[in-house]
């Protein structure tokens, strides 16, 4: 079954907050075996080689994911600023019109849901992708376990739970409140809205065109390389594909495929349990149905006198709450926006082209890192004004450039950078290279920085 996946790779996820960030989102972040952006392009790699629409903050993320994972994705569309979802939907249409894929059959899929069911989800699929054939667009509504709050529901006109037949939606409606959520249970013909949209391109260019014209007339000015999207972005509106186009279809137009494949948006700590094996770390814990993640490797946790607890560790922040209450961690993650948005957005880790740091210390007198290079990466050729730095080699073998001479660096062994002095690592083996660095001076932000080479386009600003 041939269809295009669009694959919608946004968000912040601060209701898996401290893991989850700004700048590192849920769909990246080791929640399960493998990360769940991962895990949705591995499920699509069957049915054709998709799009990822993404921000440019994740560029680097997004490429290690494909690259690292081995997959296939014919083009990544970085937008320049986030417009919601009818923004990054008419982009993969308008950049499939300029390669004259029109009559291709598409389909939206957010990047960050897990679904256990993969032979559910191709039956499902496999409707859809029919149906949508015939000019209809077609959304997978999941079938309801539970009065779930926290998701939006799809009124249709009946669906036969044990086949795939598509049936007309009648209504859209907003995340209800449990009395609400209840009589869509009792009901029977509500489902879960997944995001997830079966369609032909032309058919969703004729339904922007149609719905939202403003939109679409600016999109369309796009450019052949893409050199204009900062400027169309600009000027767009932050909207959802769901209120631009889909509430506003007719019965006639909109179809629901019903399916019961497994699927959670894990979407909040809690929902995470329910979906892990067991516990969500090795850890020795005293307490009555308490979970824990944590990263911390040697570390124990004992929970006394409290049962029922999910406690999330990571190196600059502690989240402990009561099970069924972590929806709730959103609002912590909105007061905290106040006093120290940085807590909200980094971790002490980053990720960058050549490879990671990991921050170990950081004073008012010295900072120290562990840095690790990955094999055939090297960071760029650059000085800093106001810090000098210690280096020694715990793992691999290094080049070091330094002030134009080249010097080896072997496990176990250090160099001194002094304050103004043009340095390099370059790591030149097939392994990994890892060093420990301190760095003492006046000032230790990643911006004292000059750079003179960098195989990254990279002339000011982050290592």
């Amino acid at each position: 079954m041939k269809m295009t996946p669009i694959i919608l790779s946004g968000g912040s996820g601060t209701r898996l907050w401290p893991v989850s960030r700004k700048q590192y989102p849920k769909q990246f972040c080791d929640l399960l075996d493998k990360p769940l952006q991962t895990l949705t392009i591995e499920r699509l790699q069957g049915y054709g080689e998709g799009l990822i629409v993404t921000s440019s903050a994740l560029k680097v993320l997004t490429e290690k994911n494909i690259t690292q994972n081995n997959l296939k994705i014919s083009k990544v569309l970085y937008e320049p600023v986030g417009k919601n979802t009818a923004a990054a939907v008419a982009l993969a249409c308008k950049y499939l019109e300029l390669n004259g894929r029109t009559e291709e059959i598409a389909g939206v899929f957010p990047s960050d849901a897990l679904i256990l069911d993969q032979t559910a989800f191709d039956a499902a699929l496999k409707a859809a992708t029919a149906q949508a054939s015939n000019g209809s667009v077609v959304i997978l509504g999941i079938q309801p376990k539970t009065p779930e709050t926290g998701f939006g529901y799809i009124q249709t006109a009946g669906a036969d739970k044990k086949s795939t037949d598509a049936v007309d939606v009648l209504k859209f409606h907003e995340k209800p409140n449990l009395e609400k959520a209840q009589s869509f249970l009792k009901d029977g013909n509500y489902f879960w809205n997944a995001g997830i949209f079966v369609f032909q391109v032309s058919r969703m260019i004729e339904l922007f065109k149609h719905h939202e014209s403003e939109l679409w007339q600016k999109m369309s000015a796009l450019k052949n390389d893409l050199s204009n999207l900062s400027d169309i972005y600009a000027s767009l509106k932050s909207i959802s594909l769901d209120y631009a186009i889909m509430e506003k279809l007719k019965p006639s137009e909109l179809k629901c495929v019903a399916c019961d494949m497994g699927w959670s948006d894990l979407g909040s700590w809690d929902s995470l349990v329910e979906n892990s094996q067991g516990d969500l770390s090795p850890v020795q814990i005293a307490g009555q149905g308490s979970v824990v993640f944590s990263k911390q490797k040697n570390k124990k946790y004992g929970i006394v006198g409290a049962d029922d607890l999910i406690v999330v560790d990571t190196a600059d922040a502690l989240m402990i709450c009561k099970k069924g209450e972590s929806q709730k961690v959103k609002d912590l993650v909105e007061s905290f926006d106040f006093t120290d948005k940085k807590i909200i957005s980094e971790h002490v880790f980053e990720h960058r082209p050549w490879g990671e740091f990991e921050i170990l210390r950081d004073e008012s007198y010295f900072k120290s890192k562990v840095i690790r290079v990955e094999a055939g990466q090297q960071i760029s050729y650059q000085s800093h004004a106001k810090r000098s730095e210690h280096w020694i080699i715990v793992k691999g073998e290094a080049i070091v450039i330094l002030n134009d001479e080249e010097i080896k660096r072997k496990q176990g062994e250090h160099i001194f950078i002094p304050v103004g002095a043009k340095h390099r690592v370059i790591n030149r083996t097939s392994s990994l290279v890892e060093f420990v660095e301190v760095q003492v001076g006046s000032y230790f932000g990643e911006d004292d920085i000059v750079r003179y080479q960098d195989d990254y386009g990279r002339v000011e600003g982050k290592t």
